[in-house]
């Protein structure tokens, strides 16, 4: 298990107007003399090797922030956006897999369509393009992904079946994986076993539910 201490400061040399100070006060910001905004103030989150971490909280509450901060804390972890995907060629001849385990990784990212499969990645919707992306991150079988705005490209019966299939990845595997995502539609089908609440303030909850017990939390 790796414990994560997380916590961001934001120094800035502008003026702290009436106005600057009223609004910092306002959503717990803790804007001091020294004009240091608390982004995040500090929490510890422990992760264990296989586990689902599933960051939420509203949109510009500070999601991606902690998903970078984890991932900085992780030399070896993978970030989705920056799997470089390869153009020209159909997507069964980006893999150096065999045929098999090709298809293998394309399935666990919800790509199952031989139309699909067959096409280039520049000819794929974005989507698509987001599912190979991901298959082309699970065939490395990383120690733990990142994956910001998760599925947030994807129709959601289609997401929830890539949900699912992480869930089942990670316990096969032992891939950790740290999700961002303002949905709370697909809480079911990734079954966490850490969330982290992100509120619009500085402040971050950690809770660590019983696998399968996810379906009463409630976001903040």
């Amino acid at each position: 298990m790796t414990t994560y201490t997380l916590e961001k400061t934001l120094r800035t040399d502008a003026p702290v107007s009436a106005k600057v100070s009223a609004v910092a006060n306002m959503f717990g910001l803790g804007l001091d003399r020294a004009k240091t905004l608390n982004i995040i103030e500090r929490c510890n989150i422990d992760i264990k090797p296989g586990q689902v971490v599933y960051i939420t909280g509203a949109s510009g509450a500070g999601k991606s922030l902690l998903l970078k901060l984890i991932h900085q804390q992780t030399p070896e972890a993978l970030n989705l956006d920056d799997v470089e995907i390869s153009h020209g060629c159909p997507l069964v001849d980006c893999f150096v897999n065999p045929l098999d385990e090709t298809l293998q990784w394309l399935s666990w990212a919800g790509m199952s369509d031989a139309f699909a499969i067959l096409r280039r990645p520049e000819e794929l919707s974005d989507g698509q393009r987001y599912r190979f992306r991901l298959a082309m991150a699970l065939a490395r079988k990383p120690v733990m992904i990142c994956i910001d705005e998760f599925c947030a490209t994807l129709d959601r019966i289609t997401a929830a079946v890539v949900a699912h299939n992480v869930r089942k990845f990670a316990d096969r595997f032992n891939t950790t994986f740290v999700i961002a995502t303002s949905h709370d539609d697909l809480l079911e089908d990734l079954d966490p076993d850490v969330i982290v609440v992100k509120h619009l303030g500085s402040r971050t909850d950690v809770y660590c539910p019983h696998r399968g017990r996810q379906e009463g939390f409630k976001k903040a």
